[in-house]
């Protein structure tokens, strides 16, 4: 008998009253959340709020600790696994600041990770085709796979290059994590369309976007936005939303 509920009805990813702490300090605070399989979900707040903090926890960032709540990926309880664990299971961060990784190119660094993360084990002539692909339809200069991991790089070209990474290896779920931090109007053009050339590929890729500001949203155009003030989420929204906090600024909301 064939199942009448569609993949994209079922959640991808879920957390139900998640809170976390730095050693004495609440960061985040009785957090519920969930996206379903392929949809784009925004996450605005002003500084220190605590979107951060939800980032690197979904991760497995041994810097926070959870005192309660659960995260489930696909169903599965993943709020005791370790970071790589995870990232093998499909979840992906874009990092607000990567570092960089002198001596392990950019080839060799997605080898390696496609590695883990699939249990593949590519000929290196069939890696160089899948990246150079990307780099094509990324817009990026075919020379990039040579460069050192972030070294050199500019901050544009470090936030490119997480989008590569997450073309390559081809998440459950992607968070970036304030991707548009830095970025002049053309690189957040660069980077808004790349995320949307990937999930022409990968529809049912869901995308949690961590950002201050709408411009960042015009090009991924969000099915659902959270703000998050003082560690909760406080309201929950369309693209409206988005808008609004655009035009009346946090202070509204405290």
């Amino acid at each position: 008998m064939t199942s009448d509920i569609s993949p994209f009805d079922t959640p991808a990813l879920q957390m139900s009253g998640i809170s976390k702490q730095y050693p004495g300090t609440l960061a985040v605070d009785n957090v519920d959340f969930e996206a379903r399989v392929g949809e784009v979900h925004a996450l605005m707040g002003p500084n220190g709020c605590g979107k951060s903090t939800l980032a690197s926890s979904l991760l497995g960032s041994p810097e926070y600790e959870i005192t309660r709540g659960s995260i489930r990926l696909k169903g599965d309880e993943i709020t005791d696994w370790d970071i790589d664990v995870r990232a093998k299971a499909g979840l992906f961060l874009a990092f607000q600041y990567p570092q960089e990784v002198p001596g392990v190119s950019v080839r060799n660094f997605l080898r390696q990770a496609l590695s883990e993360r699939k249990g593949l084990d590519l000929s290196m002539l069939e890696l160089r085709l899948a990246i150079r692909e990307w780099l094509e339809r990324l817009g990026m200069d075919p020379d990039f796979e040579e460069r050192y991991l972030n070294e050199g790089f500019s901050g544009g070209e470090k936030k490119r290059n997480e989008i590569l990474q997450m073309a390559i290896l081809e998440p459950e779920m992607a968070i970036l994590d304030e991707t548009d931090s830095g970025l002049d109007i053309d690189a957040l053009r660069i980077v808004g369309d790349g995320v949307e050339e990937i999930r022409k590929d990968r529809p049912e890729m869901g995308v949690l976007a961590i950002t201050h500001y709408q411009r960042l949203l015009d090009h991924l155009r969000p099915d659902v936005v959270h703000l998050m003030i003082d560690g909760r989420i406080v309201e929950s929204g369309g693209p409206e939303l988005a808008r609004r906090i655009e035009a009346e600024g946090y202070e509204a909301w405290r």
